[in-house]
């Protein structure tokens, strides 16, 4: 990882694409024989964008010494990387972040995120850099402890550099397939299930791991279901001897569709089962001005529309597994509370984004223990899940 300086931004946008003083890479590439070409796949991210910029392609690895040292005995390594010209590269500015990681079958990613970002402090965080001050890459072979465990907050930043943790419940599929009789079952359904599977833990103690233990384990029931359906459906069809992509393409569809809107609905299920723990009374997509539907309105969304109601007892709360540049969307929802609260499971969430947050009068929260992907600035301004919690039951 190294952040691009503007002749190293320059130099990949244009026609003279070589990196130098990439010594460091060696312990990640090796030592060339001649021009070493890797598959290469290249992402610009920024957090305009949902989707990345994604070309596929190769990376040049190459010494070029190696004709010297050979034919004349000129001693001098001098190690270079080709990196092509392409919509990633185009793209490309000063003090970006550089990323290439390789892959354990041996091709790599590139990937350029945007200087500011939420998306550049998250990697810089899942991949545990913290010094990107001099000009040379800095090299990681292992992840850092705290890093090592693919929790949730760390699949949301893999995912979204086309990284895709494999990690299944195998013994809880038998179990899965009988009790929703072999489809995908309501969301509300599937997160009591999730959470009937962890009987032993309950918010009441700690709300805050409640939820991220939770999550975690809906997601990974989730997938491990997943896989199996849609493996059966695309054996089907296969089988039927469908020979039109476009079926195949609707099937994929569908399933990326019911991924992103499952997330959302697992979040705020968790949440429900949080404020029934602690005895909080709420109301969920109650309707607002303008027919907006914020997520949690309490204590509920009757005293929001009393007007006798004193407005300072009352609570908004929208709750995004991640927000992006989302958050602004909850701006104009329950115009009765000047300040909006807003959870998330997002880790990271760069300065620049937070800092407009906290213009905007919008109160972040999250689980505790993502507290320590930001700032020490940040964490000072942030509100844990108990904290919440306490808040809203001492309005009720």
């Amino acid at each position: 990882m190294k952040r691009l300086s503007a002749v190293e931004a320059d130099v990949i946008r244009s026609n003279q694409h070589e990196f130098n003083g990439v010594e460091g890479l060696r312990s990640m590439l090796g030592d060339p024989q001649g021009r070493q070409q890797f598959p290469a796949k290249f992402l610009y991210l920024s957090d305009q964008d949902d989707e990345p910029i994604v070309e596929d392609g190769f990376l040049t690895w190459y010494d070029a010494r190696q004709k010297a040292r050979e034919e004349r005995g000129v001693m001098r390594w001098e190690y270079r990387l080709y990196f092509p010209t392409n919509l990633v590269s185009q793209s490309a500015a000063e003090g970006d972040l550089l990323l290439i990681a390789k892959h354990p079958d041996g091709t790599l990613l590139a990937i350029v995120a945007e200087k500011g970002t939420t998306i550049e402090s998250q990697i810089t965080w899942l991949f545990g850099f913290s010094d990107l001050t001099h000009p040379g890459f800095s090299i990681k072979s292992e992840l850092e402890t705290e890093q090592d465990r693919i929790g949730f907050a760390a699949r949301v930043v893999l995912e979204q550099i086309g990284v895709e943790p494999e990690e299944e419940a195998p013994n809880y599929l038998d179990q899965m397939l009988m009790k929703f009789k072999g489809t995908f079952p309501k969301t509300v359904d599937f997160s009591s299930y999730a959470r009937s599977t962890l009987n032993d833990l309950s918010s009441r103690d700690d709300p805050d791991a409640a939820l991220v233990a939770w999550m975690e384990r809906e997601e990974i029931l989730f997938r491990t279901l997943e896989k199996h359906l849609l493996g059966e459906r695309l054996r089907r069809l296969t089988q039927d001897g469908v020979d039109d992509t476009e079926p195949f393409i609707k099937l994929v569809q569908s399933a990326l569709q019911r991924r992103k809107s499952r997330a959302g609905s697992a979040l705020e299920n968790h949440l429900e089962q949080v404020f029934a723990d602690h005895g909080v009374t709420y109301t969920r997509t109650g309707v607002t001005e303008k027919n907006h539907k914020p997520d949690f309105i309490f204590p509920g969304i009757h005293h929001y529309h009393n007007a006798l109601f004193p407005q300072d007892r009352l609570t908004m709360l929208a709750s995004k597994s991640t927000c992006k540049d989302r958050w602004r969307q909850i701006l104009n929802e329950a115009i009765r509370t000047p300040t909006k609260h807003l959870l998330t499971l997002e880790p990271s969430i760069s300065e620049n984004q937070t800092n407009e947050m906290i213009a905007e009068r919008v109160q972040l929260v999250l689980p505790r223990g993502l507290h320590s992907t930001y700032s020490n600035k940040q964490q000072s301004w942030l509100m844990d899940v108990a904290s919440f919690t306490r808040h809203a039951l001492h309005r009720q």
